[in-house]
């Protein structure tokens, strides 16, 4: 298979919540990059294509919540992949760190910071 990822994923395993309208679910987050992640799908979620979640999760023995607005980019019947279309200052300092502490790679990292920023033509 071609992978024509732009951003690095990193295994992660945390609890997470899903959240859309008034509905929140229970999942679990497999992967992580600065773009996205892989998450469970919910059990009794339902939600389709381009729909909009907020991801909440806490940092493993620590009380740091990580939230993230993202848009379903790939559903299986067993995961969801979710990519970020907002996320806040504090939590994508602390995101880059978690992916930074596991990748080794700080150039690359920040590569990485540059095509989240820079607009696409």
């Amino acid at each position: 298979m071609d992978d024509r990822r732009k951003f690095s994923r990193i295994l992660f395993a945390a609890s997470a919540h899903i959240e859309q309208t008034e509905q929140t679910w229970r999942t679990k987050i497999l992967d992580l990059s600065l773009n996205g992640a892989l998450v469970e799908l919910p059990s009794g979620y339902t939600g389709q294509l381009n729909t909009m979640v907020t991801l909440q999760f806490v940092l493993p023995d620590s009380d740091i919540e990580l939230q993230m607005q993202a848009a379903i980019v790939h559903k299986t019947p067993e995961h969801l992949g979710l990519k970020c279309v907002h996320i806040d200052l504090d939590s994508i300092t602390h995101l880059r760190r978690i992916i930074e502490l596991n990748m080794g790679d700080a150039e690359l990292l920040d590569r990485e910071l540059n095509l989240l920023v820079t607009p696409t033509p």
